[in-house]
Formats: C-alpha cells, structure tokens, sequence
C-alpha cells in the first residue's frame, strides 16, 4: 500500500501534538490521508490549530477517558511525556510517563471499537551505560536515571495490556531538528553558532550519540503504525552511527565558517552521564525497509538556515 494511501478514512490520535516530534509525526499522517486528532497540555495551545485538539491532563484519568470516547482512534501514537533528561520536578516525570500512559491505554481498552495499532514512545535512555558496542532491543536495560527509569517502568506497565492492545513500543535514540527546544544539545550548539556567540559552555565533549534526524523518526512511526506485524514488538529508532559533541561542533564550524571557544562547565557534566548510545536498527528495518539514515551535517545546516 502507498503510503498516501495508507490512512485513507481513518483517524489517528497524537498525544503531545504540541511537542516537537508530535508536529513531524502530525505531518507524516496527514500526508498519509489521516484525520489527524491530538492532546496538548491544558494551557499550551498548539500554534494554528483548534479542531481536534483537546486540551487534557494524562494523569487526569477521567479526562483521558473521556478524550479517547471523543476521538475514537483507529490509530494511536503516544508522545506526550516529559523528554528532558535533566527535568527538575522528579515526581512529574514518573507521573506523566508512567500514570497518564496507563490511564491512556486503560481508556483506549475500553472502547468498543479498539485501535488497529497503539504506538508507545519510550526511550533508548533505558539502555544506560553498556559496553555493547551496538545496542539491539534485546541488550539488558540499566537505567542511569530517573527519566530512564520512568521509561523503562511505562513498558513493563504496558506489558500488562498487550492481550487486550495492539502496543508497539519504539526506542528512540537522539534524534533532533528544526523546533527542538535549546534545552537539548545540539539545538543549543546550532544558536549559538546561528548568533555568532564567541562561546559556548558543554559538559562533557566526549559523549557519543547515535543521532538521527527528526523528520526520519516521524516516517518510521507512520510506517510502523500501518505495519500489521509490528503490534507486540520493541523498535529501536536509530541511525546506527555515533557522533561526539566534539565532532558535532567541528560540523557547525564547517557550516558557519568559524570555530567557537568551548569552555566546559563541570555543572553540566552529569554524575551518570552515558558514555556511547550507538543503536542496532535492524529490527525497523525488516519491518519498513532499508534505512539511509540523513548524515548528521546534512541536519545541523538545515537546522542552521532554519
């Protein structure tokens, strides 16, 4: 089936349509031909949009609940959730990623008509430090951190679901693009070097990331969604390259043409930091096809002239 064909007459719900993946994830459905519904943080409009969105709380089960009998989807990504590694309100992370993915998938059981396909976004965070040169799904996990830990205990969570869901549970490693908030690295490396800053304080410029581009993880779930065979399944989302910040930074100094003084800062060097992330993207691949991966300079200039 062709992929502009593949959501004729269906619709598909996105939670944290708001959020920075939830808007290329939106795009690629759309393009597919699905009425596109989504959930935003009551107070957090979505730029341009009010048909469809519904403004609700995830750990307000009544108001999940509700949400799900209102949009009736025939396919689910949950994105919302809190990201940010270094997010400061602890009890929050394990709140939204673990309670309000429940009240969600206990909603979603209910309805008489349920979801073909019920995607879950965890995190290749779960995988901490290994020394597994490739990480594949079935490496052990040790989470480093609380948010890790968060995304570890909402998969056990909907384990719990899978005889009554379709759930497939997607790993993403980094990834980025236009509109990620400078909180992350490499959108806070591309403003300084679109300011012309002189320079920039990192923490540590030896951490390797497999980093992959956005608008990349956005098709993979699509595909994913529509693929009969993915239901039950763990997909790592991931380029299978691994990239420092110290490399990172000579490629913005290649696209902006200067180089920018790094002072570390030992404030941003995090107590469990994990050294290398580098994924194993077969499994994705036998399910949506060979994966040519955009070159990490190639996303950064976009990022650039964005």
């Amino acid at each position: 089936m062709s992929p502009a064909r593949e959501g004729e007459g269906k619709r598909a719900l996105i939670t944290g349509l708001a959020g920075f993946t939830g808007h290329y994830v939106e795009q690629e459905l759309r393009a597919a031909g699905y009425q596109i519904f989504g959930t935003s943080t009551p107070g957090h409009a979505v730029d341009g949009k009010d048909e469809g969105i519904y403004a609700v709380d995830l750990t307000d089960r009544d108001a999940v609940a509700a949400m799900v009998r209102a949009v009736r989807p025939d396919v689910v990504a949950h994105l919302a959730g809190i990201a940010f590694v270094g997010h400061a309100d602890v009890e929050q992370i394990y709140k939204v990623n673990v309670v309000g993915t429940r009240n969600l998938l206990e909603a979603l059981a209910a309805l008489e008509r349920k979801p073909a396909a019920v995607l879950l976004a965890s995190s290749a965070n779960i995988y901490g430090n290994t020394d597994v040169e490739v990480i594949g799904e079935e490496v052990r996990a040790a989470p480093a951190n609380d948010y890790a830990v968060s995304k570890l205990s909402m998969e056990y969570m909907a384990r719990l679901w899978n005889d009554k869901l379709p759930i497939i549970v997607t790993r993403p490693f980094n990834y980025t693009g236009v509109g990620q908030h400078e909180n992350f690295l490499l959108p806070k490396i591309v403003s300084h070097f679109r300011r012309a800053d002189p320079k920039i304080e990192l923490g540590n410029l030896h951490v390797a990331r497999d980093f992959s581009d956005v608008r990349m993880v956005a098709a993979s779930y699509r595909a994913l969604l529509a693929a009969p065979s993915a239901a039950g399944q763990t997909f790592n989302i991931c380029s299978g390259v691994a990239y420092t910040l110290g490399q990172a930074l000579d490629m913005m100094a290649d696209i902006a043409g200067y180089r920018i003084d790094v002072r570390v800062n030992p404030a941003f060097v995090r107590a469990n930091e994990v050294a290398r992330l580098v994924g194993d993207n077969r499994r994705l691949a036998a399910i949506v096809g060979a994966i040519e991966p955009l070159p990490l300079a190639e996303t950064l200039r976009w990022m650039y002239l964005a």
